[in-house]
């Protein structure tokens, strides 16, 4: 805290000038010294605030249960646990708890169907389920009244999965998983996990090989052998089974018991043996790749999560190398330039876990240099150590995650799962506070024993180069991994009575009432409207300045110049607080515990905002001056560059960048204001043209006063935020002109359909994506238009996600979506797809969207599955206070009025089968299509389908830096 405001206080003595510009008027001295004044909440006081009150019982047949009550919505996050993973698999059965994953989502005794079918009827969100090497868990969100459906799904598929386990299913479920490994695989990197885990762990532990699973093995899968495996391992005794939200003990407990009581514990199994390797010595592996620049991967084993070494060593970690404010990031990237990018951090396990150093190199550049930086830099620090406020910000950091974590109760890091984790790991839900406070308490004597302990020798130097992939570097030697047999079956327990499960699923009960905040309106002095949604679940509040104008205005001669403006907003900035560099703003973000970030959509740009209750009135102050004073220092302008182009450089290597940006001008026409660009990462050309000055005038038409919304949502009042908001931008005025309305034609050229062939020899799958240009705009009401895409391609239970995947066997995965944007919206469609299936597939996608349209148009029956979906997900689509920013932003975009949400049940239900025919879904001559593959083995199969195709070798240099679909 001293630091911090010593820091303000001397910025601008401290930092040399960084091109100045008019900026805001000065701050008067009496004012800015209550600025100055302004420092972080006490760590301490920020632990406090993380707290997951819960409640634990275990069942008499082993089934452990903790409920945590949380009413902020009518939702209960449902999560089961099972405590196997790809540690337990012994030689010949390498991918079984990956594929039990997916088998027990496709019917079980009672609900022989798809487990997604009822849940996606209910409203359920963030419904799925993953493999690790320590569990398999499955998880879902669902309205409080659907919670008796929930429970039993579950229940069947722990106690009666068996019975509808069939040989069909069997071997539908092992070409998925076999796909899914492909899909992997074609990426980037795809063959690292392999290499890393093969080569750190010795070949007899259970973490030496990945949980994807060996496709030998799940071929030599029998349906007796993969029935033993659930018998041994998928019993309550060896589960955990979280409820979490519009749930209390005393309604818990009588639907537990009644839904899983009845279930016998099953075997015991045997605590694999995985001894922590003593690894004394560096081992190197180099394996080749299609990627556009080396990167560099070290990597130690550490100890298992429970060691209080390990957030330590996350510490450390992270001021190597992870973020801005690292040493590595300023060393390697700001002002050596021989990387574009660094990494660090922990990936815990339960009895060892992997600590890495990643560093994406500059093309060009000498591995071998960066290695002897690198080698530099950690002797360094293993000498010297982290200094105390080095360690206090990464340990707000951490703190400060947590604390936004706790605003979800199910999903990835929700509270749910932070309870389960505990529990799973640890023996105690409560774990997490543990964990934090090693963070809080850590100190430099702490950080620096823990990593000269585990990071000062026997590491793993990985490194990934470009070249032609050969299967003999990442070919690891198997020994077979001894597991025991499973101990004897727990003793018999009494059990509860039950239900009658042939009587079928449960009710779902009525519809939960979407409860959204009342919306608060001010304008502050210079016209920028606020928008205020007060959701005080969390002591957190994010704010977006948002404004007409996203990557759709770039600058068609220099394309880029947008997207490289707002890279460089936290370069430095020359404003209230005095003048600061690039590392100076991110260190003050992290000392606050906030993140702000930019980023634009096709028709907005925002710069975001996510603060501390306690910290907000520090946060929106430096928020302020990054948006209106950035300094855009010439010499980092370069540094931005040359990671700009390095990202082009990567898209032209990964297979979904490559069909994703090949799309937009196929789609529109060059003309169009999307035409460009889905992504707005720029040219190559465009970027390397660009002058600090061309930034300048973006910023200025970009990020201005006018036409500008401060939309905040969290644990705010507007008489607590608006003198704030007041004070940082009121008498903010925009300099130079505002940006041009869009430019050319603001109709879509008109396409033919067409293949569009980009050569990837040796890729192990075909990228198959296409699209069109909607007729309709998103400011339009087009529900009748996104429930046809519900039904087609929108979810897991849509036709084409059930044919490639589910009929088919051919695909991981399929979806098709229809983005909301101000101009007409385009329509996508993607798939990855086994190379020997390629032209077959496209020939079943078209015969699908014709059917569609003509000889079996949407039924009753289906509508009615997405209408109750969209109407009963409505509270869980908002359970966040980032969902509610962007539905907000989204109402601005689209020009929906305050009540849209609220009037939308109504209107959904209204919908007859006839609408959705008539909603303009695209038909199969509408389309244009782009196939990322092996030409040599595709060009054949697309001969036969009637469409002209194009073969592409070389990337189009319009290539951005990731695979972005369109947002509004």
């Amino acid at each position: 805290m001293r630091f911090f405001v010593m820091m303000l206080a001397a910025a601008a003595a401290l930092v040399q000038p960084l091109h100045a510009r008019g900026g805001p008027t000065p701050m008067p001295t009496a004012k800015l010294a209550k600025v100055q004044a302004l420092a972080p909440a006490p760590l301490s006081e920020l632990v406090r605030k993380v707290d997951i009150p819960f409640e634990r019982f275990v069942l008499p047949n082993g089934l452990t249960v903790i409920v945590h009550t949380d009413r902020k919505a009518p939702l209960v996050h449902v999560g089961v646990w099972y405590k196997v993973g790809s540690r337990d698999e012994p030689l010949g059965k390498g991918g079984f708890a990956h594929l039990f994953e997916h088998l027990m989502f496709y019917g079980s005794q009672h609900h022989d169907d798809e487990h997604f079918r009822p849940l996606e009827e209910v409203g359920a969100t963030d419904s799925n389920g993953t493999t690790s090497f320590d569990r398999t868990n499955y998880f879902q969100t669902v309205p409080t009244p659907a919670l008796d459906l929930a429970l039993f799904l579950e229940s069947d598929r722990m106690g009666w999965l068996l019975p509808a386990v069939t040989q069909a299913k069997l071997d539908r479920q092992r070409d998925v998983v076999k796909n899914e490994k492909r899909e992997g695989d074609n990426q980037p990197f795809g063959q690292v996990g392999y290499a890393l885990f093969g080569n750190l762990f010795p070949a007899d532990h259970p973490y030496s090989v990945t949980s994807i699973g060996n496709p030998a093995d799940l071929d030599a899968a029998t349906l007796d052998t993969v029935r033993g495996w659930f018998r041994t391992h998928y019993g309550p005794n060896n589960a955990v089974l979280v409820l979490a939200g519009d749930i209390d003990l005393a309604t818990a407990r009588p639907l537990v018991e009644r839904y899983f009581g009845n279930i016998p514990a099953g075997p015991t199994p045997a605590d694999f043996a995985a001894p922590l390797p003593v690894r004394t010595e560096t081992t190197r592996v180099t394996l080749s790749d299609a990627v556009s620049a080396p990167r560099l991967f070290r990597a130690w084993v550490v100890p298992g999560r429970k060691d209080a070494a390990v957030p330590l060593v996350d510490v450390a970690l992270t001021v190597l190398a992870d973020g801005a404010t690292s040493r590595l990031y300023d060393a390697l990237v700001r002002r050596e330039r021989l990387a574009v990018g660094v990494s660090g951090g922990i990936s815990p396990l339960d009895k060892a876990s992997v600590a890495t150093l990643i560093v994406d190199l500059r093309p060009g550049v000498d591995p071998a240099v960066v290695e002897r930086r690198v080698d530099a830099l950690l002797a360094e620090f293993l000498k010297s150590g982290a200094s105390a406020d080095e360690v206090s910000r990464v340990a707000t950091r951490a703190v400060a995650q947590t604390v936004r974590g706790l605003e979800r109760i199910g999903g990835f890091g929700g509270k749910g799962a932070v309870l389960a984790e505990g529990e799973l790991y640890a023996g105690d839900p409560g774990d997490f506070r543990r964990e934090l406070g090693v963070y809080a308490g850590a100190t430099p004597a702490r950080v620096l024993a823990a990593a000269r302990q585990w990071l000062s020798k026997g590491d793993l130097r990985l490194n990934v180069v470009p070249g032609e992939r050969k299967e003999a570097e990442i070919r690891v030697a198997q020994a077979p991994r001894v597991i025991e047999t499973p101990e004897r079956p727990a003793a018999a327990a009494p059990l509860s009575a039950g239900i009658d499960r042939s009587r079928g699923l449960p009710p779902a009960g009525p519809a939960t009432q979407l409860r959204l905040p009342a919306l608060e309106r001010a304008t502050l002095s210079n016209g920028i409207d606020v928008l205020l949604a007060r959701v005080p679940a969390v002591p957190v509040v994010r704010i977006a300045f948002s404004r007409p104008g996203g990557s759709s205005s770039d600058d068609r001669a220099k394309p880029g110049a947008h997207a490289i403006m707002l890279a460089m907003l936290d370069e430095g900035s020359n404003g209230r607080l005095g003048a600061l560099t690039g590392p100076d703003i991110a260190r003050l973000q992290e000392r606050l515990g906030a993140s702000i970030s930019a980023s634009s959509t096709l028709d907005r740009t925002r710069v975001t905002l996510s603060a501390l209750t306690p910290n907000l009135a520090a946060s929106v102050a430096l928020f302020a001056d990054v948006i209106r004073a950035p300094a855009f220092p010439a010499d980092q302008l370069e540094r931005v560059r040359g990671q700009a182009l390095a990202g082009l450089a990567a898209a032209e290597k990964d297979p979904d960048a490559l069909a994703i940006n090949a799309l937009p001008p196929l789609m529109y026409g060059a003309a169009h204001p999307y035409g460009l660009s889905f992504n707005g990462q720029g040219t190559v050309a465009g970027v390397g043209a660009l002058t600090r000055a061309d930034v300048l005038v973006r910023h200025d038409a970009a990020l201005r006063p006018e036409g500008a919304t401060l939309i905040v949502v969290g644990d705010t009042t507007m008489a607590g935020v608006k003198p704030l908001l007041e004070s940082a931008f009121g008498d903010w005025r925009g300099r130079g002109g505002d940006l041009p309305p869009p430019a050319g034609a603001v109709t879509a050229a008109g396409v033919s359909p067409r293949i569009l062939l980009i050569d990837r020899p040796g890729a192990p799958q075909s990228v198959v994506m296409a699209g069109r240009a909607m007729a309709a705009t998103g400011a339009e009401d087009r529900i009748a238009l996104a429930a046809a895409n519900d039904i087609f391609g929108g979810q897991t239970t849509a036709r084409l996600n059930q044919s490639l995947r589910e009929a088919k066997g051919w695909a991981y995965g399929a979806s098709a979506s229809v983005a909301p944007t101000r101009l007409q919206m385009p329509f996508l469609l993607s798939s990855s797809v086994q190379t020997d299936r390629t032209g077959a597939a496209i020939a079943e996608i078209r015969r699908l969207l014709g059917a569609f349209a003509g000889t079996a148009p949407p039924t009753r029956a289906e509508l009615d599955r997405v209408v109750a979906n969209s109407i009963r997900s409505l509270p869980g689509d908002f359970e966040t206070g980032a969902a509610l920013l962007g539905s907000l932003e989204r109402k601005l975009n689209l020009g929906r009025p305050d009540d849209y949400f609220a009037t939308l049940p109504k209107r959904l239900e209204a919908l007859t089968p006839a609408d959705v025919v008539a909603a303009g879904y695209p038909g199969p001559d509408a389309l244009v299509w782009v196939v990322v593959g092996d030409a040599t083995l595709v060009e054949p199969q697309l001969k036969g389908l009637g469409l002209p195709v194009e073969r592409r070798s070389d990337p189009d240099s319009r290539s951005g830096s990731g695979a972005s679909r369109p947002h509004p």
